[in-house]
């Protein structure tokens, strides 16, 4: 039986009948993509899905940072840099370990969202957010998923690939090639290289590893109800030390996060104000303007700086922050690392006041302590991050 094939059809089968013979003595692929996780192994590291061919999903989550953005170019690290060397993100890169074990986005019958890809939840599911970037103008800037199919067409590796795997005319239609790429790219993510859980705190619960005295005492601290409010929203597990544990709870607040001057001047926008939560079209009202999904804590020690728009560059004054609600002296009232008070919230409506006001003041050692314990949480690979 004869079959008529489309002139991409063809280019793609000639690319695929060339990538048989380089590869020589039977092999199936010059390069092993035998499953979807090695193919989306080679896709996330792929700068050629870029618009100049400069930048891969492994620029803004560098598998060896932490799956976080080290880079410093972009508003002194607060945000990244986009494939056009010039264009930079309004938001801090978040790390992309343990992403994989978010929930889809809902909104909960009390009307509470909970979960989803983003800062602000609008990538339901992780396949989803795969496919943000490569088409956002800021990040890695293609122009069209016609686009992304004709550079995914170019690797003859990828050309018996994705039919392999996804099947016969699978780059002959864009859309399905892209969502092919996209689904490639989160089963990378939810391999074990994401989420090991072999950090010291882990390591900890299997008997593996004994916390020293400063350690324990954050980890006493972060679990309690009564001497620190964290585990309101950095846990999810029912035990306070369960193996397994995210460290969120994947809900929404607004905790007050001052704004980043160098972050608008690098944007070139001076009074911006990141609404977050509201500005995901499935949340688009004032009852969710300001709030930031609370993230996992899991190897936040190297994966600075924080908060959405990377204000502080330090873990302890993240903690430090947190506690100037309830710690009333004339220290705690001051940002550490500038020296001038807190200044006030980008966006002062929604404020979680219950949250943040229910703990006590800390003192230093217990300051460092949490810290202590912030960095037990960081994967065993990531270790010599730490300083």
């Amino acid at each position: 039986m004869s079959v008529t094939r489309s002139p991409f059809s063809r280019r793609v089968l000639a690319l695929a009948v060339l990538s048989a013979g380089l590869a020589g003595g039977g092999s199936v692929f010059a390069a092993d993509l035998s499953t979807r996780e090695k193919l989306g192994e080679a896709l996330f590291s792929d700068s050629n899905l870029s618009a100049n061919r400069t930048q891969s999903c492994a620029d803004c989550h560098n598998p060896s940072f932490g799956f976080a953005d080290p880079r410093t170019d972009g508003a002194d690290g607060a945000a990244s840099v986009g494939d056009n060397g010039k264009s930079v993100g309004d938001r801090n890169a978040p790390t992309a370990s343990y992403a994989a074990l978010t929930p889809v986005f809902r909104i909960t019958a009390d009307g509470k969202p909970v979960g989803g890809q983003f800062l602000d939840g609008r990538a339901a599911t992780l396949k989803d957010q795969a496919g943000g970037p490569p088409l956002n103008p800021a990040e890695m800037g293609l122009a069209s998923k016609e686009q992304a199919r004709d550079r995914l067409a170019e690797n003859p590796d990828y050309a018996r690939a994705f039919v392999a795997l996804y099947g016969a005319g699978v780059l002959d239609d864009a859309g399905r090639a892209y969502d092919a790429m996209s689904d490639a790219i989160a089963a990378f993510e939810r391999t074990d290289l994401f989420s090991p859980f072999d950090s010291k705190y882990d390591r900890y619960l299997r008997g593996e590893y004994k916390m020293t005295p400063e350690e324990d005492l954050g980890m006493t601290l972060f679990f309690s109800t009564q001497f620190t409010n964290c585990n309101q929203c950095h846990k999810l597990k029912p035990m306070p030390a369960a193996a397994g544990e995210i460290f969120t709870n994947y809900e929404y607040h607004n905790i007050g996060v001052p704004p980043n001057p160098t972050l608008r001047e690098a944007t070139g926008k001076p009074g911006f104000a990141d609404r977050g939560l509201h500005d995901n079209p499935a949340t688009a009202r004032p009852a969710f303007e300001g709030k930031f999904k609370t993230p996992t804590l899991r190897n936040v020690a190297v994966t600075g700086p924080y908060m959405h728009n990377g204000v502080f560059k330090d873990l302890e004054t993240v903690v430090r922050f947190y506690d100037h609600y309830n710690n009333r002296t004339e220290k705690a009232a001051v940002n550490p690392e500038t020296g001038k008070p807190w200044g006030q919230p980008e966006v002062a409506a929604n404020l979680s006041r219950k949250e943040l006001e229910s703990g006590p003041a800390l003192d230093t050692r217990r300051v460092k302590a949490l810290v202590a314990f912030m960095k037990t949480l960081t994967d065993a690979r990531f270790e010599p991050l730490l300083k």
